[in-house]
């Protein structure tokens, strides 16, 4: 028997743990920026992570990880961090390099108890994070331009919880939220520095697909790596 009421509680507190402004200096500048991912395989019973690492400012593969594992939770509605982190840990203990920042494809601060898989992921590896999600899971904002680069904050019961962002025309937006170690203005001054033309920043758009074995990720990671 799983409980529920006790992992949200857990969520709440850890939530209060989170850190909210930049851990680094003004005049910082990554070497290495990650992108994570996480998918479910064989009817949901296997969790599949995958992390890319890339030199910044070029933006190229120097890395990357895979670690699937038995699923720990079934899905539970606001509970995904608890069913996603353990193959998060399990790839990021693989890696031989340490990213400066790490951007996961999910939510970070932008969840009803302000503590998505981002956030969950960035404190338990204590690194700078940013939720890069593809789709709303709480908060209301207003009408977004066509054009890419247009954004409106996500506010949730009064609060900022995120920005939404125009990443690339007639594309559905980016729900970029706080991680851990990040203020909001930076994460989606990062996000827009990662931009290359297609929907999702370069650091997730390789680990969705090194952990989807696309063809053709898998015949760059060959001929760079």
């Amino acid at each position: 028997m799983i409980d529920t009421k006790a992992l949200r509680q857990e969520q709440i507190e850890k939530a209060g743990q989170v850190i909210r402004h930049d851990a680094f200096s003004t005049s910082f500048t990554p070497e290495f920026i990650a992108g994570a991912d996480v998918g479910f395989e064989n009817s949901g019973t296997v969790t599949r992570a995958a992390i890319a690492i890339l030199r910044y400012p070029t933006l190229e593969l120097v890395e990357y990880q895979i670690a699937r594992i038995d699923t720990v939770l079934p899905y539970i509605p606001g509970l995904l961090s608890f069913r996603e982190y353990p193959a998060l840990i399990a790839a990021w203990q693989k890696l031989s390099l340490r990213p400066d920042l790490v951007m996961v494809d999910g939510q970070g601060i932008a969840h009803p108890r302000r503590f998505g898989v981002a956030s969950h992921f960035g404190l338990l590896v204590d690194v700078p994070t940013i939720g890069v999600a593809k789709s709303r899971l709480c908060g209301e904002h207003a009408s977004l331009g066509e054009i890419p680069g247009s954004r409106q904050p996500l506010i949730d019961h009064g609060e900022q919880i995120g920005v939404v962002l125009r990443s690339k025309k007639r594309c559905n937006p980016l729900y970029i939220s706080i991680g851990h170690k990040v203020n909001i203005s930076s994460a989606v001054f990062w996000v827009e520095q990662c931009m290359k033309g297609y929907r999702l920043p370069e650091p997730t758009r390789w680990a969705d697909g090194i952990a989807s074995n696309r063809a053709f990720f898998k015949q760059t990671m060959q001929k760079n790596l």
